[in-house]
């Protein structure tokens, strides 16, 4: 029975590199129930999966992504940077989390909805950043699901959820215990973190009562899985 869902963060990095589409269509392989995925834009606004303001860590290359066309970005990387277009093509009905990355305007959310839109993917798309971009994006789309990503142990201002209107509460898992947990079922919300690595944090959360967790290691939390936390009850 399934107990929390599994979000595989930038795919399968164990296995592939983050972010490409073997990496996606690994997890998915690997029991996600969904991945996660870093989107930017070119300089020629094409949203792209990349976390990274620059192509160094991931391609070697010392290089901006804003500095760079799409076209050019194909060619540095062999094409390997999936738009994401293909990317959502890539993971058929899966769900799939889509992490805006950096500075966050009208630009990068209005191109970023409308590939999800003309691609057919807005029931199983949904979005994570923090206040500004998520606000952003609720503007744009208020019909869109929305995970807020919260890094401090403060909770968001009441006006600020009514304004978001998030499903999800996004944490980083170190800093869950389980008041905060309480506190954000009892606000309405579910509650997601990210991005514990090792079966002992994943135990950990479980047994707090998460509604979700993205990792690195989805392949240790679908084994986690198969021996649901006592008490627990499957997502809505």
């Amino acid at each position: 029975m399934q107990t929390v869902t599994a979000v595989a963060h930038r795919g399968d990095p164990y296995r592939f590199r983050e972010n490409t589409l073997a990496s996606l269509r690994s997890a998915l392989g690997q029991g996600a129930d969904a991945v996660e995925i870093d989107v930017r834009l070119t300089r020629d606004g094409v949203p792209v999966l990349l976390h990274d303001e620059t192509l160094r860590r991931l391609w070697g290359v010392d290089r901006p992504l804003g500095a760079l066309s799409a076209e050019e970005l194909r060619g540095l990387t062999g094409g390997a940077v999936p738009t994401l277009a293909q990317a959502l093509a890539a993971t058929g009905d899966s769900r799939v989390m889509v992490d805006l990355c950096g500075p966050v305007g009208r630009r990068t959310v209005e191109r970023t909805l409308n590939v999800v839109r003309q691609s057919g993917a807005r029931d199983r798309v949904y979005y994570s950043a923090g206040a500004e971009a998520m606000l952003a994006v609720r503007a744009a789309d208020p019909a869109a699901e929305i995970a807020l990503t919260w890094t401090t142990l403060a909770p968001p201002r009441p006006a600020l959820l009514a304004a978001v209107r998030p499903r999800w509460l996004n944490y980083r898992f170190s800093l869950l215990d389980r008041e905060l947990a309480a506190r954000v079922h009892r606000d309405g919300c579910l509650l997601s973190v990210w991005t514990p690595d090792t079966r002992r944090s994943m135990s950990r959360l479980l047994e707090l009562g998460v509604d979700s967790i993205t990792t690195n290691r989805i392949d240790v939390l679908h084994a986690l899985r198969s021996h649901p936390v006592p008490g627990r009850s499957p997502l809505p």
